[in-house]
């Protein structure tokens, strides 16, 4: 009998979070831009550019994801976060042009996570995020779904360095289902 040292747990999905799973807890430590809505005494320790003993209002730092939820409260205001660049208006239009084109691995490796946690946080922009990431997701699918049943053909690490986790884990499953179909 064989066992595993380490069972592959699935990420959460949308905005819940599954915190046994490693891609989880590697997406909690993605960075934010924040900006302070009210000082911080006692923490200036956290703002490395800063020999102040606290964090005044309105300092703009990065904070891990995890972080900034946990800071985050929608009806007194300590913490406002700002859109990561990849989220902005400007990629979103790339997004819906081509979203082949994007190296979302480059761009960050948890896309589509932290798109859906970037709804957590109160955003005019939410609406327009939600919708950005799924046809981004729609119109990759494709191409991953063939470059998965074609793997055994051709060499595709160059399609697979530019994926997002969640597309690479769909490639692996797709393309493991694939050598099982044809193996039975």
């Amino acid at each position: 009998m064989e066992t595993q040292a380490y069972v592959p747990v699935p990420p959460g999905v949308g905005i819940e979070e599954n915190f046994l799973s490693l891609d989880d807890i590697l997406l909690s430590q993605e960075n934010l831009p924040c900006r302070t809505e009210s000082s911080f005494p006692r923490l200036g320790f956290l703002e490395k550019s800063s020999e102040a003993p606290d964090i005044p209002e309105g300092t703009k730092m990065e904070m891990p994801l995890w972080l900034a939820k946990g800071l985050y409260e929608r009806k007194r205001r300590v913490l406002s976060v700002e859109l990561p660049k990849v989220y902005r208006e400007g990629w979103r239009t790339v997004f819906g042009a081509d979203p082949n084109v994007v190296d979302l691995h480059k761009m960050g490796p948890y896309y589509y996570g932290l798109g859906s946690q970037l709804l957590h946080f109160d955003s005019p922009e939410n609406m327009e995020i939600a919708q950005a990431v799924l046809n981004t997701f729609i119109g990759r699918f494709r191409r991953t779904m063939d470059s998965s049943q074609n793997a055994f053909n051709e060499d595709t690490s160059g399609l697979v360095e530019r994926l997002d986790c969640l597309e690479k884990a769909l490639k692996n499953f797709n393309r493991n289902e694939n050598y099982l179909s044809r193996v039975q």
